[in-house]
């Protein structure tokens, strides 16, 4: 029955098995072809899928790290020609040594304190206005780093949805994939459920992170894109541009096949042209930001982007993800879509302002206070939500 729904939906990470069930399927069904490990350095150097789920023993120190140390992109997933998923069983392998205590790793407090602040009540807002059912959820990166767009973007979809609210939070997914299940799970549902509460049903992200998890643990709330929204119900009225262009695909959605469609129609539609990576769409690179890796891993982390770099042909990448557009434009120039949208001749000439650690905090605070003063709505809130029950190195 379990290997019968894995191969039903094998393509995100929806599914909560545990971790015993999640080994005795990657072990049953490996057929050890190698075609995973061609893909991934990771495998490559620990081992087919099959192997790894045969030898892991959870109270081996060096099993408890091997998993921390994948991407957790799904690569792997999409090359399986018997549909199994090893990032699943690398995410249950996580949460298992983050129940043993083993998982409370120092490098990883850069991310979890960011995630802090982005759940805190300093950082957070909510506003819902009269009549209000759907959100502009923006994320962390965007907001720090390109607040002008996120304001953009929000007086662009409030044309078609004139009681659209804003909520400035995080979805706590550096959580969920360091494994601190408990932690992800109580605070996400705590924002969902608030949500739910006061008449949200659905919600428009920028993020394809925010995307993934609240596709997977949204329930009752629907979910995405603002690209998809836009393809559909018409862009920003600025110029279009010729040229030619390449677009990485967040390893995020990468099974989202309308999410891949939406953003070549909005690049198409200001003019360029799109040249594709050999790895695109389903079968994209990682950028080397995914599963927090490069805290624990850096040179694996590093070859991901060099293989990302590698594809481009010299061609500008136009990404949909500023976690993403972040780690590659040092490498290779690579400008966000929201650039693209609101600012296409700079986005092309490598001319938009983007903003850096520790400005992006500030430029967040900024947000916060701009949406308190001008979104009228009897709805507001800060979030003070804190986990309980639990010692902090346990989450």
């Amino acid at each position: 029955m379990i290997n019968e729904v894995i191969a039903k939906d094998f393509s995100a990470l929806k599914l909560h098995i545990p971790l015993k069930a999640e080994l005795s399927i990657i072990s049953g069904k490996c057929i050890r072809c190698k075609l995973c490990q061609k893909e991934c350095a990771f495998l490559r150097k620990y081992g087919k899928p099959k192997d790894i789920s045969d030898s892991y023993d959870p109270g081996n120190k060096v099993h408890q790290g091997m998993p921390f140390k994948c991407s957790l992109c799904q690569l792997c997933a999409s090359v399986c020609p018997v549909k199994i998923n090893p990032a699943r069983m690398f995410l249950e392998m996580r949460r298992e040594t983050v129940r043993k205590g083993k998982g409370d790793y120092p490098e990883h407090g850069v991310i979890l304190r960011y995630e802090k602040r982005g759940t805190s009540e300093r950082y957070s807002y909510y506003a819902l206005p009269d009549g209000c059912d759907t959100i502009f959820f923006p994320g962390c990166a965007l907001s720090g780093t390109r607040p002008d767009k996120v304001l953009k973007l929000y007086e662009h979809l409030k044309r078609t949805i004139p009681s659209l609210g804003i909520v400035l939070d995080c979805c706590t997914k550096p959580s969920h994939d360091l494994g601190r299940e408990h932690f992800f799970q109580a605070m996400f549902h705590e924002m969902k459920d608030y949500l739910v509460r006061n008449g949200i049903s659905n919600v428009v992200v920028a993020c394809p992170s925010c995307y993934d998890i609240f596709n997977r643990y949204g329930d009752e709330v629907s979910v995405v894109t603002a690209y998809e929204y836009m393809s559909k119900n018409g862009l920003p009225d600025t110029k279009t541009v010729g040229g030619h262009i390449t677009v990485h695909d967040s390893c995020a959605v990468r099974f989202e096949e309308k999410i891949h469609e939406a953003v070549r129609d909005i690049v198409q539609k200001k003019g360029l042209q799109i040249k594709e990576m050999n790895h695109s769409r389903k079968k994209t690179f990682c950028c080397g930001e995914g599963g927090s890796v490069g805290f624990l891993n850096p040179d694996l982390a590093k070859k991901w982007s060099a293989l990302r770099k590698s594809e481009t042909g010299g061609r500008k990448i136009i990404a949909y993800c500023a976690g993403c557009t972040h780690v590659l434009n040092p490498l290779t120039p690579t400008s966000h879509l929201a650039d693209l949208l609101f600012e296409p001749e700079a986005a092309l000439s490598s001319a938009v302002k983007v903003s850096k650690t520790p400005v992006t905090y500030l430029n967040r605070l900024r947000l916060k206070r701009y949406f308190k003063k001008t979104v009228k709505a009897p709805v507001t809130r800060e979030r003070t939500f804190l986990v309980k029950g639990k010692k902090a190195k346990e989450w």
